[in-house]
């Protein structure tokens, strides 16, 4: 009996420190379970705040693109808008252009047309002041009223002649403005 009791008594140690090992065991498997759950709960809260950042910066981006597009597309309506004015007052100069193209062709045909006028008036009435010298020595004074007449009109000649010279070149100067101003539209990057 004795021996049995002991022999029962070294099994209950035995499985005391049996016992004693696999709790000492399982605290340190709670031990390190209780650590992997932290370690996962703060890669969770990781997870989730990098989410945040990403769906943010994701918004942020979106914003981004549409603000810079509606930038982009009033930038295009603007120029657009001045590519069309420009091209309206190109055109508008143009036809100034042409207007005062015309107005110089006439104007030079009118000077040349009272200058050869004008020319023709000067020999006819010099052939009559020679004929009228010649036929009618005994008219002198009605010789000298027609050689004042002739040369009022003469200095009316002369007068118009001169004003049409000088239209012509006013024409020519602003025929001129016109060209340079053309070309410099031309110049300009928009309207090539």
């Amino acid at each position: 009996g004795v021996l049995l009791y002991n022999h029962l008594q070294q099994k209950v140690r035995n499985a005391e420190a049996l016992a004693q090992k696999y709790k000492q065991q399982q605290e340190a498997l709670s031990a390190q379970l209780q650590v992997v759950y932290e370690h996962r709960s703060r890669l969770e809260r990781s997870l989730q705040k990098e989410r945040g950042e990403h769906k943010k910066t994701k918004e942020d981006f979106l914003v981004y693109k549409l603000e810079a597009q509606e930038a982009l597309n009033k930038e295009k309506q603007d120029s657009m808008n001045r590519y069309g004015a420009l091209s309206s007052q190109h055109k508008i100069l143009k036809n100034q252009h042409d207007d005062v193209k015309k107005q110089l062709l006439d104007l030079q045909l009118q000077h040349n047309s009272l200058k050869l006028e004008h020319r023709k008036s000067l020999e006819t009435h010099s052939q009559k002041l020679a004929q009228l010298q010649q036929e009618k020595d005994s008219e002198v004074t009605n010789l000298q009223d027609t050689v004042f007449k002739l040369r009022e009109e003469s200095k009316l000649l002369r007068k118009a002649h001169q004003e049409v010279h000088s239209q012509l070149l006013s024409a020519q100067a602003q025929m001129e403005e016109f060209r340079q101003l053309k070309e410099a539209l031309q110049k300009m990057p928009g309207l090539r």
